[in-house]
């Protein structure tokens, strides 16, 4: 009864939302390409690479699980060397990260909507042995079905708030049965443990490994373009003051663009980098900067070629995804977005990873734990309000050994944390079944 009360209810929602869902995704861009793959529909390259393979699934919604997520393929794939991974993600960034961050004998594809009928079209074309989610993505027709199929299903990094908590166990006839069918559930801390364990997780089906991020915050060496030479493009001098503000979110950019242009009489040659979190914001951040009067560019102006006069531009907007940890080391202090004017926080962990100085407002409620843990070692500033982060910015740039000692510090927090992947791995590993027998055990 719950199951089909859940496809009426789940089609009627979907015909509702599909306007604003296709208007996000046109607007994200390349949306067209792949399409078909949301509704399970998978051209002859992929069903001949998956055929008569044992497939392991994993899945990420967007950017930020595509980081954890090829971290974690690259310590998998050595322990289980006879499956095929197939990775689907939600997103056309996600997509996109996929495609520059894996080699190509992995497939990639899009998560199918959570149709009964398309939900059993997608699993009809692969041999699934188990199916990896990174954080809490519960589509419930597909869990239905890989339980069905008795397809180990593994939760990894699940961090769930308070608020998902309660809602996870207010509607417990609908995912109680879900979370008790998990093989393994990876959380963070003993805080998620016990909140796992009160949505329906198995006791024993819980390990808690710690967070994946501060694995996956390692740097990429391959650096798709040269920061320092388009800071020079710019005519950003060497040596002088940058602030790059990451994943911001509406009504940031334009404080922080009225905040770095009352610290330039102070701090001469400030440069100021906006890195929004959605890109298809760009239009009202640039609206927002004109009508503030700020001398600005966006990252896909700067090309090859093109020339600028010096003091021409003092912000740049950069429109462009998967670039942000790259602008992040050529910081002299990092700004972590969706702190100050809206609730949640964004991931601290990568500019910590890099040895930066780094400030965030109070509303950090998504990464409580970690933002905590780097304010009580000194390895990052929370501000409580906008006059305040004027003033942190304000000290911190003019204090490079204080900048310099928050780096080493928020550093020292990342690698006290790190190897949780490989834990993670040793969870998959150990609970996963191939044929009856375990694949591999612990190194």
């Amino acid at each position: 009864m719950i199951r089909f009360l859940y496809n009426i209810l789940f089609w009627i929602f979907f015909l509702l939302s599909a306007p604003f869902y296709f208007l996000k995704m046109w607007r994200r861009g390349n949306w067209a390409a792949g399409f078909n793959q949301r509704f399970a529909r998978y051209d002859i390259g992929i069903r001949h690479a998956a055929s008569n393979r044992d497939v392991l699934w994993l899945h990420a919604v967007s950017v930020g699980e595509v980081n954890i997520l090829t971290q974690l393929i690259a310590a998998l794939e050595p322990r289980l060397p006879n499956l095929k991974l197939v990775v689907s993600t939600t997103t056309s960034t996600g997509m996109a990260e996929l495609s520059k961050r894996l080699p190509t004998r992995i497939i990639r594809i899009y998560y199918p909507v959570d149709g009964r009928r398309i939900v059993r079209r997608a699993l009809s074309k692969f041999a699934l042995r188990g199916l990896v989610l990174v954080e809490a993505e519960i589509w419930p027709n597909f869990l239905w079905e890989l339980a069905d199929r008795q397809v180990p299903v593994f939760l990894v990094n699940t961090r769930l708030s308070e608020k998902s908590h309660r809602g996870y166990k207010r509607l417990g006839f609908l995912f109680r049965g879900i979370f008790a069918s998990f093989a393994g559930v990876g959380v963070q801390n003993e805080t998620d443990a016990a909140r796992a364990i009160g949505v329906g997780c198995r006791p024993e089906a819980v390990h808690v490994v710690g967070n994946l991020k501060f694995d996956a915050a390692r740097l990429d060496s391959r650096t798709p373009f040269n920061v320092a030479g388009l800071l020079r493009q710019l005519h950003v001098p060497p040596g002088a003051p940058v602030i790059v503000a990451g994943s911001t979110h509406a009504g940031e950019e334009a404080l922080l663009a009225a905040q770095v242009g009352r610290l330039r009489q102070k701090h001469p040659g400030l440069f100021l980098v906006l890195v929004p979190r959605h890109v298809e914001r760009t239009n009202e951040v640039v609206r927002d900067l004109k009508a503030a009067g700020v001398k600005f560019c966006l990252r896909t102006d700067v090309v090859d070629g093109r020339e600028f006069k010096p003091g021409e531009i003092e912000c740049l907007v950069v429109n462009t995804t998967g670039e942000l940890r790259h602008f992040y080391q050529h910081a002299s202090v990092i700004f972590v977005g969706k702190s100050l004017t809206a609730e949640g926080g964004q991931n601290p962990i990568e500019p910590g990873a890099l040895g930066k100085a780094m400030v965030f407002g109070p509303n950090m409620q998504n990464f409580t734990a970690i933002a905590n843990a780097f304010v009580s070692r000194r390895g990052a500033v929370q501000v409580p309000d906008a006059p305040e982060l004027e003033r942190a910015f304000d000290e911190l740039l003019a204090d490079e050994s204080r900048r310099a000692e928050l780096g080493r510090n928020a550093l020292a927090v990342v690698r006290e944390n790190q190897g949780a992947i490989e834990r993670t791995v040793d969870m998959i590993v150990e609970h996963l079944h191939l044929n009856g027998t375990y694949v591999a055990g612990k190194r």
